[in-house]
């Protein structure tokens, strides 16, 4: 069911003749210059016709029925007035943010992980919010819940190769593919994703300390892998501006055992303590 404005007069001035009609009723039977039973049913028939007037406030829109049956919405502001007889059912168009709670999930590769989001939204067709769902709200937080889950088992917690979206290094990719998923599930409700964000992310405690040692695990193998690449490239520079330059000249052994110092030099973790040689090279 989609959203069908409606037209609705202004309240006030309706009031206002309203309010006349019933003083000039009143007027009119105590001063009995109408009988008394038509005077009492125009001041109770103007009396019944104020109950058609109602408020609506800005970001806000009155959804109006009739005997069950969807008539429009309305969404002008200030006091606006319509058939009595009208049902009418406010609804918020207010951005409104919800954070989920922590929830437990196995990511892609079965580590058990909390993940919490934080979900911007807002109300765009008030009648598919009202008549679509029984309780778009609750509907909202629910269906934000379970697209959070399907999200998270989707991708691993960290990037193995290069190239691979996992959720922890690939923070916009993860809340693109997030907002996707919930624009699917929450069109039906009438209901926009204005952003969608991971606000929590880590393992969950029984398996936090053996995954924090992996990854530190990781880490040093990253950062040795680095530096022995630019140790080779470093003796390879130095080996090669020795010829080029004539400064000295060696043969395959005494080459292998530079190499060998410079490596341990370049790709020691603590600092070396030279030797110096004073006498023959050979």
């Amino acid at each position: 069911m989609k959203e069908n404005p409606i037209r609705s007069l202004p309240g006030i001035p309706v009031l206002l003749v309203l309010l006349a009609v019933i003083a000039a009723a009143v007027w009119a039977f105590v001063q009995g210059a109408a009988p008394p039973i038509l005077a009492l049913a125009v001041a109770l028939g103007s009396a019944f016709l104020t109950l058609g007037a109602y408020m609506v406030e800005p970001n806000q829109a009155a959804v109006l029925s009739l005997f069950g049956k969807y008539v429009g919405t309305v969404k002008e502001n200030g006091l606006r007035w319509n058939n009595p007889f009208l049902g009418k059912k406010k609804v918020s168009l207010r951005v409104r943010n919800f954070e989920s709670g922590r929830l437990k999930v196995n990511e892609l590769d079965g580590s058990p992980i909390e993940i919490a989001a934080v979900i911007v939204w807002r109300v765009v067709d008030s009648a598919e919010a009202v008549f679509n769902v029984d309780d778009y709200e609750s509907f909202v937080h629910i269906q934000s819940e379970a697209a959070l889950r399907a999200m998270a088992t989707s991708y691993p917690y960290d990037q193995h190769e290069e190239g691979d979206i996992s959720l922890r290094s690939h923070p916009v990719e993860i809340s693109d593919r997030l907002k996707e998923q919930l624009d699917e599930r929450l069109t039906a409700a009438g209901v926009d994703v204005v952003d969608a964000r991971i606000s929590h992310l880590a393992y969950a405690p029984e398996i936090a300390q053996a995954m924090l040692q992996r990854q530190q695990a990781n880490a040093v193998i990253a950062a040795r892998t680095r530096i022995v690449a630019g140790a080779v490239g470093m003796v390879e520079m130095a080996l090669a501006e020795l010829e080029k330059n004539g400064t000295v000249k060696l043969d395959e052994e005494r080459r292998a055992a530079m190499v060998s110092n410079l490596l341990v030099v370049l790709c020691g973790d603590r600092s070396t303590q030279p030797i110096v040689n004073t006498g023959s090279l050979y």
